[in-house]
């Protein structure tokens, strides 16, 4: 599952998303007033604004014979986004993140967070962290590749394919074949993982190919001081590569154009 080669960047990147999230105790601040110190923070790097209500699922009551469904009170999220919407900054009651569509480099992604992470530490105080994450989307494209054709038992380990890995089981006729994992990784780290082949739902763009999928939430539970949160996201940032290397083949490794990272 891990893999021991060194870090590497890809000139054919498979990421589509790249998300941390922070989340900590409520602070009910946030909710209860815009926040109009935090923007003036970060203007400069994401001048667009917009705000939604997010509503959860209702929370299942009651008993055998009394199951009752109740209603979970919405959650104001306030959104920020760079420019060319590349980044985004969200920020709620219970959590920061910044979210990326455009992933190069994890200096440049730690360089984008430093100031919207800082600012928030700074205005809101938040006395731990509940959970620190670090979410890599990949979506591997055979088209893109030059790889139509070939099928993903050559280009995807064994272990992240379930049935698909055998000769005689037709990736055409089948229509649904996952493999969900959570598990413990070093450093006091878990991952979840979510793999299979799907398709890439983007706004505006209707795309029919079938990728392969390989979703990994890495984080760090428990009460994380604050002050030890960018070690916490070095920690599981370091681990993300040696897992996915781990995922893919030399074949599609070579196929994405490693250069050195």
């Amino acid at each position: 599952m891990f893999s021991l080669e060194k870090r590497c960047r890809y000139g054919a990147n498979p990421l589509v998303e790249v998300i941390c999230q922070l989340r900590f105790p409520e602070i009910l601040s946030i909710a209860s007033e815009p926040p109009a110190e935090f923007q003036d923070r970060i203007r400069a790097d994401y001048p667009q604004f917009g705000k939604r209500l997010d509503v959860p699922a209702p929370r299942v009551t009651g008993g055998p014979g009394g199951y009752g469904l109740e209603n979970q009170p919405a959650t104001v999220n306030y959104q920020f986004s760079s420019q060319d919407g590349n980044w985004r900054v969200n920020l709620t009651s219970k959590f920061i993140s910044l979210s990326c569509s455009q992933y190069t480099d994890w200096e440049t992604f730690a360089a984008y967070l430093d100031k919207p992470l800082a600012a928030f530490i700074q205005i809101y105080h938040p006395a731990w962290f509940d959970r620190v994450g670090l979410r890599y989307v990949n979506a591997v494209s055979r088209r893109e590749l030059g790889l139509e054709g070939v099928r993903f038992s050559s280009l995807i380990a064994p272990c992240y394919l379930g049935p698909l890995a055998h000769q005689d089981v037709s990736e055409m006729n089948t229509s649904r074949c996952t493999v969900d994992l959570e598990t413990a990784i070093r450093g006091g780290c878990r991952v979840k993982l979510h793999a299979g082949p799907g398709y890439l739902h983007r706004p505006g763009k209707d795309d029919k190919e079938v990728r392969f999928v390989l979703d990994m939430d890495l984080f760090m539970p428990g009460s994380v001081p604050v002050n030890l949160s960018a070690g916490a996201l070095q920690t599981l940032h370091s681990q993300a590569f040696s897992i996915f290397r781990g995922a893919i083949t030399q074949e599609l490794h070579e196929a994405m154009k490693p250069e050195k990272g």
